[in-house]
């Protein structure tokens, strides 16, 4: 069984900074990408980004380039999203997931998801 839990989500301005966590755990073995997605009401869900476990390689969605950075932490099986220059249209429930797959963006090659953590950018 996997376990993810996200936290770091919150009520910010625009410009801030906030940097969300998830904590794989249970049976992480097979777990090759994390991804992070995001779901803003009325919409679906979308890729944000994703990193493989081993190299640390890393893909972003084109709205948060240049903004926001994944990376992971292998020895407390964690990894992090740091989203600087928030904008209003960065709000959303975020997600962390899991992929037996390397480095994919589509939803359906995530097996594994968090509950997500909330994140308001007020304008």
């Amino acid at each position: 069984q996997v376990q993810l839990v996200e936290s770091g989500g919150g009520l910010v301005q625009a410009g801030d900074s906030l940097r969300l966590s998830c904590v794989h755990s249970g049976r992480t073995f097979g777990s090759n990408t994390m991804g992070w997605f995001r779901q803003a009401p009325g919409k679906e869900r979308e890729f944000v980004a994703a990193i493989t476990w081993s190299e640390g390689t890393t893909e972003y969605a084109e709205s948060v380039k240049g903004r926001f950075t994944i990376s992971r932490d292998n020895a407390k099986n964690t990894v992090y999203l740091q989203m600087n220059s928030l904008k209003p249209d960065d709000t959303a429930i975020y997600y962390c997931a899991s992929s037996r797959r390397l480095l994919r963006v589509d939803r359906g090659s995530y097996s594994y998801w968090g509950q997500g953590t909330q994140v308001t950018v007020s304008s």
